[in-house]
């Protein structure tokens, strides 16, 4: 047994006090009067043992008493596993409010356990404490110490959310708030069901902050969710079969049966069929997308799962352009190849410039640029090309048999590529395609079919250079690199050993080779656009700026609620970048659905898709023996049997089993016992 305030023992001495009672006042004599002395001897002896009895007893619930009062003011304990420290307490608790906790228990949802649990430590501790009641949302109203009431009403307004924290983010949110507070014991309380995938104790390192974990068992559940989505080609064409490719995941170890998907596009609902899911895997499924109208698309993919389905939803966004614009940069005449080549597709618009009249301030509006036979880059193109790619560009470059090759080597060397090196007038053939890259995948049906390779009569040997990350597409017999890929920033550059001039190279005779080639270049991407985000993951947005000087102000719209009915608008963080706008979050989506930007409310600049964070899906959770395998020093676990009376739990934790109330009330019952004895015992 310890003392909360030993310097009240001193008062022990109080007990001095019915001691002094004792021999003064019981040990006075009268005198009494009595005719016959034999018979006053008797009773004179049996009288003084029955009044020294009761005496002794009176004053044994005197000092009793006494020594009880004196006890509860130095109120003493019996002390747990945990150390009793004195003084004002910083108190913070985290309620789980994932999508997760919206599981059942055995008698109630975990949600609702949940801030029972937080009501029950709250009310353990002290009215001068003080308190922090923090979610998964990190909200302002969360960052600072509150009142016992305060606490109590921050924890009733909480509601489900689908931000996801692991645990090191959330401790370390609580020790930054119990940091700003005056009390001199800081501790903290987590109430969560401790899934696995964010139960990562391991990687908070503090072991000065009292931890102590409070967990919640759910019922287990079977969950499969929609994992993810992508398209094969990182631009989707118009009047094309368009390859979606889904990411479905049983989550489970049971196999799930007859799963059925969905897609809707375009105002029509289209089964794709159902799928069998074997236990802890995922399965690929492939979904034609037939696009019809140009402009942005919003689809959506679902599955039919119970009673998880916070995660059957799949919300994705695509534009389509009416064409593909692509720039052709000639040294004078333009290419009557290339003419030919992108004429035989309509979807293509080919725009032909001289070097010597390029309008830079059009790149943005081409999705490839192609360089043919210009004989010296100036600065200043190369300086808009370098900046084109990175912006997400492609470019293709035919060099001239007359290049000045320090030009195009300084071009080259900003992207970075491999530079030209000294032109050869020699035939070579080239030897192998590279159908694994994104060009010529999928483009041959028959690899070992004999393909019309290109012959060529002279061409530029190119640097080799490791550091510049050279991706070879068509190679010569001897492993030399006839066309090469390279990605800087958001674009690619594409380079070729030798001049477009038939003279040189019948590349464009190898219809086989060539107009697949240049069609896949002009679609292709070094960073596929995102189809969808993440809400609470994905802060930060791309798309392109319209705003030509002046100063514009873009919004944001959307989210879905019952009716279709837009449920959200607000500004966003917007920074402008050349030909692009960032668009920062700041944890302002909640709702799962899909977003539009715009300047004005009659105009749709882009549209964006955002999902729920797919790490609540996983229903598996740490057991309690594997959380006290995981806790360190500092960490403690409530188990369920001991969080039944949680308030007792918490309230012995952290002052020890307090006895002063017992030695109130063994004080009452010894004055008590002294008012029986003087009243009713007569001597």
């Amino acid at each position: 047994m310890q003392f909360l305030y030993p310097g009240f023992l001193f008062a022990l001495a109080a007990l001095a006090i019915p001691i002094i009672i004792h021999l003064f006042y019981f040990r006075r004599f009268k005198k009494v009067y009595f005719t016959n002395v034999r018979f006053l001897k008797e009773v004179k002896d049996e009288t003084s043992s029955r009044r020294k009895l009761r005496n002794l007893l009176v004053l044994l619930a005197r000092c009793l008493a006494v020594a009880m009062l004196v006890f509860a003011f130095a109120q003493p304990f019996i002390p747990q596993d945990v150390e009793v420290k004195q003084g004002e307490n910083a108190v913070s608790i985290f309620v789980d409010n994932s999508f997760s906790m919206s599981a059942l228990s055995e008698d109630a949802p975990l949600m609702e356990k949940a801030k029972k649990r937080a009501k029950e430590i709250i009310a353990a501790y002290a009215v001068e404490d003080r308190f922090q009641v923090l979610t998964n949302d990190f909200e302002g109203k969360h960052q600072r110490l509150v009142s016992k009431e305060e606490a109590i009403g921050l924890v009733e307004e909480i509601k489900v959310s689908p931000a996801v924290r692991t645990i090191s983010q959330v401790l370390s949110r609580q020790k930054q708030a119990l940091g700003s507070g005056k009390g001199i014991n800081k501790v903290s309380y987590v109430i969560s069901d401790f899934q696995k995938n964010i139960a990562d104790l391991e990687n908070f390192k503090d072991t000065l902050l009292s931890v102590n974990l409070v967990p919640l068992q759910a019922v287990q559940e079977k969950n499969v969710s929609i994992d993810s989505a992508w398209f094969e080609a990182p631009v989707q064409m118009l009047s094309q079969p368009n390859s979606l490719v889904v990411k479905v995941k049983n989550w489970s170890t049971e196999p799930a049966e007859n799963v059925r998907l969905t897609v809707k596009y375009d105002g029509e609902t289209k089964p794709v069929g159902e799928m069998s899911i074997p236990g802890s895997s995922t399965v690929l499924d492939t979904i034609v997308v037939n696009i019809r109208t140009p402009g942005w698309h919003e689809a959506e993919l679902l599955l039919t799962d119970f009673p998880v389905q916070f995660d059957d939803h799949y919300y994705f966004t695509y534009n389509v352009a009416e064409v593909i614009n692509i720039l052709v940069i000639n040294e004078l005449t333009p290419s009557p190849y290339l003419e030919a080549a992108f004429k035989g597709i309509s979807y293509f618009k080919v725009t032909d410039q001289p070097a010597s009249q390029i309008t830079y301030s059009k790149f943005p509006e081409y999705q490839l640029i192609v360089v043919n036979g210009v004989n010296s880059l100036s600065s200043g193109l190369s300086q808009e090309l370098r900046q084109y790619v990175t912006n997400g560009g492609n470019v293709l470059v035919f060099p001239s048999v007359a290049s000045n090759t320090g030009s195009y080597n300084s071009f080259l060397a900003s992207i970075p590529a491999n530079e030209l090196q000294a032109f050869e007038q020699q035939e070579r053939n080239v030897a192998d395609v590279n159908t694994e890259e994104f060009v010529f995948k999928d483009v041959y049906e028959n690899r070992s079919a004999n393909l019309k390779l290109p012959v060529t009569k002279g061409n530029y040997k190119l640097s080799t250079m490791a550091s510049r990350g050279e991706e070879k597409l068509l190679t010569y017999r001897d492993g030399s690199t006839f066309l090469g890929k390279f990605k800087s920033g958001q674009g690619i550059l594409y380079l070729c050993a030798a001049p477009l001039n038939t003279d040189y190279n019948n590349l464009a005779n190898s219809g086989e080779i060539f107009i697949p080639m240049l069609y896949k270049m002009a679609i292709s991407s070094a960073r596929k656009r995102p189809i969808a985000y993440t809400i609470g993951r994905d802060e930060t947005i791309e798309s392109d700026n319209i705003v030509k000087g002046g100063e514009s102000v873009y919004k944001l719209k959307g989210g879905r609620k019952e009716g279709g009915q837009v449920s959200e608008e607000f500004i966003p963080q917007q920074r402008i970048v050349a030909s692009k706008v960032f668009i920062g979050l700041q944890n302002q989506i909640f709702e799962a659905g899909f977003y539009d930007l715009f300047l004005t409310p009659d105009s749709t600049l882009a549209k964006f898709a955002f999902n729920y964070d797919r790490r609540e899906s996983d229903l598996s959770y740490l057991s309690e023996s594997a959380l006290k395998d995981k806790a360190g020093k500092n960490v403690s676990v409530l188990t369920n049997s001991a969080s039944a009376s949680l308030e007792e739990v918490v309230s012995d934790r952290s002052k020890g089993v307090v006895l002063w109330k017992w030695c109130i009330i063994i004080a009452l019952l010894a004055l008590a016992i002294e008012v029986l004895l003087l009243r009713f015992w007569k001597v």
